[in-house]
């Protein structure tokens, strides 16, 4: 059903492209309006700084897209995109050790954000009711009798004017959208907060002609130190060897509230520091392509428009413009293209863009992005260089600090041996279950339980903790963890 005659899209990134595949059935015409000229291939723009470190695809955020584009994941995989299984792909270094390798319910698609964006640049494209307008930066918006009807906008050309029936703001954490509505007489939105003060650091690099023969694995994962004795700085860093397109890899290290390196130097120094020596021999064997990006704008941040008794007509918001996460958890393409495909289902059962269509959108997109707050909160929350208006007392942070990694080394232990525990520790990390449903699960309970008593009696069917120092161990588990499932 055609809702109106012309919807805009403010920014052209990969939350308003999606969202320019929601639109496009129930307009006559959809204008993306970007600020940035945008790149014929897979290269990096200025107004996506975040493309130079690595980038997650969620199943939520890949069923979210293959519904609004069918046939992008294969265009992506086509495009150099990899399939992969990290369980059996990845060789993932968490608490004591390496975890052991095996088969388990998820499988992911590695590849860069400018490679994911550049597929979904092609799929709007086909749209023919689409246009996007780049160098162009949207500078207001018109409001008449409480609806937003217009937008205004700056070309190299001079200054000029759309009317419109529907606006989405996709501009990202420095949209001024708010500002503009507070201007035209809307309140102060409510704005949750905590910044946990991430700081990441990556390098692009060429893989070798020829790998090691104990290269089994693609990508490399190595999680803080659970040890709370004397250790380097650099044990506390979150690190990935992350494979993309093109037989290359984004060497990243990442840590809550610690000074990371800028310069080539400096990386390849302190990538010598962390648990475990492969990290920096896997980046010798490599030939670097980049100069060191470091990325500290990484606040959780949650502009609460759905509070607003009486919201602007004919203005939704999605991404980052709306509920900007920690991008260490890998949720924001993921959670900006799921609002894109939620608004796409609020538009076809609509009969038309008023305020109850407002409050029922906002409505269920507050429940959808109540799903990846919480995770980012559930550990963000512990750490004492958060700071934000979700920092809890200093009590709670103690809990949570104490309490937040113990759970998460038995949900991961359980999981190894449990496919039930596996199957929703799977969903959650995908955004397709909140953590609360998962705990819920009695027999996800149960299967936390059996693992806890298996392990007190040292128990185990499939081995964990592998020495850090060494090779990750290849051998697949799988048979041992099914066994230990019946």
């Amino acid at each position: 059903m055609r809702l109106g005659k012309t919807a805009v899209v403010l920014g052209g990134s990969a939350a308003g492209l999606c969202t320019a595949g929601a639109l496009a059935p129930h307009f006559d015409e959809v204008l993306v309006l970007e600020r940035d000229e945008l790149p014929a291939g897979a290269a990096h723009r200025r107004g996506v700084p975040q493309s130079k470190h690595p980038h997650f695809l969620l199943n939520s955020g890949r069923r979210a897209i293959g519904a609004l584009f069918p046939g992008f994941e294969d265009d992506l995989v086509a495009a150099g995109g990899l399939h992969l299984m990290p369980s059996m792909d990845a060789a993932y270094l968490d608490g004591a050790g390496w975890s052991a390798r095996k088969r388990s319910a998820m499988t992911m698609i590695y590849g860069s954000r400018i490679l994911i964006e550049r597929v979904l640049r092609d799929k709007v494209r086909e749209l023919a009711n689409v246009v996007i307008r780049e160098g162009a930066a949207v500078t207001g918006l018109t409001v008449r009798d409480g609806r937003v009807s217009g937008v205004d906008f700056s070309t190299p050309d001079g200054g000029e004017h759309l009317d419109a029936d529907f606006v989405v703001d996709a501009m990202g954490r420095g949209s001024a959208v708010g500002g503009w509505l507070v201007a035209a007489g809307w309140p102060e939105p409510e704005v949750r907060t905590l910044d946990a003060k991430v700081t990441y650091t990556s390098r692009w690099y060429d893989l070798p002609p020829e790998r090691p023969a104990s290269w089994w694995w693609r990508h490399l994962v190595i999680m803080p130190t659970p040890d709370k004795g004397e250790h380097p700085a650099e044990h506390e860093f979150l690190v990935n060897f992350f494979p993309i397109e093109g037989d290359r890899v984004i060497a990243c290290m990442g840590s809550w509230g610690l000074d990371m390196p800028r310069t080539a130097d400096t990386f390849v120094e302190t990538a010598r520091r962390v648990r475990t020596p492969l990290f920096a021999a896997a980046m010798d064997r490599c030939a670097p392509t980049s100069e060191v990006h470091l990325t500290r704008s990484t606040g959780n941040k949650w502009r609460r428009y759905d509070r607003w008794a009486s919201p602007p007509r004919g203005l939704v918001f999605v991404g980052d413009a709306i509920c900007a996460f920690n991008p260490f958890y890998a949720q924001g393409i993921s959670s900006a293209a799921g609002s894109a495909l939620l608004l796409r289902e609020h538009l076809e059962r609509a009969s038309g863009l008023d305020a109850a269509f407002s409050a029922r959108f906002f409505t269920a997109q507050r429940k959808a992005l109540g799903v990846p707050w919480s995770l980012a909160m559930a550990r963000d929350q512990g750490y004492a260089c958060a700071v934000g208006t979700e920092k809890p007392p200093e009590w709670r942070r103690r809990l949570l600090a104490a309490v937040s990694g113990p759970a998460f080394s038995l949900v991961v232990g359980a999981a190894r041996e449990y496919d039930v525990v596996d199957e929703h520790f799977a969903k959650v990390f995908n955004l397709d279950e909140s953590l609360g449903e998962m705990l819920r699960n009695p027999r996800v309970l149960a299967g936390l339980v059996r693992y806890r008593i298996r392990a007190a009696l040292g128990k185990h069917r499939v081995p964990f903790g592998f020495d850090p120092r060494a090779e990750p161990p290849a051998t697949d588990y799988s048979t041992a963890a099914a066994a230990a499932a019946r």
